[in-house]
């Protein structure tokens, strides 16, 4: 397969999902695209080396998610704590439900933004749709460290995510 043609079926297939996964480590859509533009040329010069020892799809995910990494490292800023997070006004009103969906999402994805690295890819790759083992290949640990670190994403974001109540617990 000529390599043009080998990057075009893969960012076809992967797109939508290296776009989600861009989402969570880039905080606007400039740098989203920017780094989808970083992570297509990591593709290009990584697909050669594909052995096909895992499936293609994990082989993606590990070269885009690296790219990530170092995006994220490159286009480092200060971050507000989690709490802050949830003081960002909706910029309109959302009149349907799409629309609540879609806030809810972003909602998410800002929080999911301030999860500290190693719970952030789990969360990123399960969102994606990815089992434990697939995870765990991708990132490089055991299928039991990824549903740890699943539970303590979780546990993070519905803190996070929780509105302040006036009454302890």
């Amino acid at each position: 397969m000529r390599p043009d043609a080998h990057i075009e079926r893969v960012l076809h297939e992967h797109g939508q999902a290296l776009r989600r996964l861009a989402r969570a480590y880039a905080w606007d859509d400039a740098g989203v695209d920017d780094l989808m533009q970083e992570i297509a040329i990591a593709l290009w010069d990584a697909l050669p080396a594909f052995r096909g020892e895992c499936s293609e799809r994990t082989y993606v995910f590990r070269v885009a998610r690296h790219r990530a990494l170092t995006h994220r490292h490159r286009h480092r800023r200060t971050t507000e704590p989690l709490a802050a997070a949830e003081r960002v006004e909706d910029p309109a009103p959302l009149a349907d439900e799409a629309a609540e969906r879609h806030a809810q999402h972003e909602v998410l994805m800002r929080h999911v933004q301030q999860l500290p690295e190693g719970l952030r890819s789990v969360v990123v790759l399960r969102l994606e749709g990815m089992h434990d083992a697939e995870i765990a290949e991708v990132l490089g640990l055991s299928a039991g460290n990824v549903a740890v670190r699943l539970t303590r994403a979780r546990a993070a974001l519905r803190s996070a995510m929780t509105p302040a109540t006036g009454a302890s617990r």
